[in-house]
């Protein structure tokens, strides 16, 4: 007996159902895109955890190192998975925006103001960062800016309007580069700039720049996790966002975020935050 042509095409359709592997089966993204500022690249410690990372969990991280602003606006716009930055208030922001989730300390350092041995702007004796500034313009003493929004440059802004300066003429320099190459570039002028501590250790052999202050508590330096709101855009990786945000606050990881830089420096480049509240650090 014959079978009717439409019983043979449903069977087929059906055969080619089961063949095709269900849409929530699908193999999950092995690429966590890691959108980071320039300070945790430029000091060395992506160096040491993403490849720990990588080794735990089976996935491949990319990273992408720019100014914090940069790295804030890349994450909204979807083009990455998860976000490690040292913004708090622009932070904040994106999070009340919802465009992250679930900020999470990670770990500190601080802020220093360097410049040439002889200190020609006579900052030394100063006890504030805001001092400092006021005295870098009124010698007119030569200062690059990193001029890129990144968190160091929010800073830097804050502390000329606190100073009730408006940096401009030809001893103000915008770098528009990261923490690296501004250090590189102000040593080269033989003039100020406002780094993170951590790369400043990091570039100490390649620049003859001296730490002139240090120590204000305006220069308090907080890093923080966030994952990336799934709707910001179709390609997200959420697994893979949230595994290394746990990743940098897992008990392993944030020891060894205390030991990076003894071997090296003597010092601890970062403290660990994770068990830590913010208002702690304030």
């Amino acid at each position: 007996m014959k079978r009717p042509a439409a019983t043979f095409l449903a069977a087929g359709l059906m055969l080619l159902t089961l063949a095709m592997p269900a849409r929530g089966a699908e193999a999950p993204a092995k690429t966590v895109i890691l959108s980071t500022t320039t300070s945790t690249q430029d000091s060395g410690l992506l160096d040491v955890l993403v490849p720990l990372f990588e080794k735990q969990s089976g996935y491949t991280v990319k990273t992408v190192s720019v100014g914090t602003g940069q790295a804030l606006a890349l994450a909204a716009k979807g083009e990455a998975d998860v976000v490690l930055v040292h913004a708090p208030e622009m932070e904040k922001q994106y999070v009340a925006e919802g465009k992250l989730l679930n900020r999470r300390l990670v770990m500190y350092n601080d802020f220093v103001i360097v410049g040439p041995k002889d200190d020609p702007a006579d900052i030394k004796p100063a006890k504030k960062a805001v001092e400092a500034m006021k005295r870098i313009a009124v010698r007119r003493s030569p200062f690059v800016s990193r001029g890129d929004n990144s968190g160091t440059h929010a800073l830097e802004k804050a502390l000329w309007k606190r100073a009730g300066v408006e940096p401009k003429g030809a001893w103000y320099m915008e770098s528009g580069q990261g923490m690296g190459a501004t250090l590189n570039i102000a040593n080269e002028r033989n003039a100020y700039t406002l780094s993170d501590r951590a790369t400043y250790l990091a570039f100490a052999n390649r620049v003859t720049l001296a730490v002139l202050l240090e120590g204000d508590g305006a220069l308090f330096n907080i890093y923080s996790v966030m994952e990336v709101n799934p709707a910001n855009g179709p390609r997200i990786n959420v697994t893979g966002g949230k595994a290394f945000a746990d990743f940098m606050l897992a008990a392993a990881t944030q020891e060894v975020i205390k030991n990076f830089g003894m071997e090296k420096f003597g010092r601890s480049l970062f403290v660990p935050a994770a068990r830590m509240r913010e208002a702690d650090l304030n």
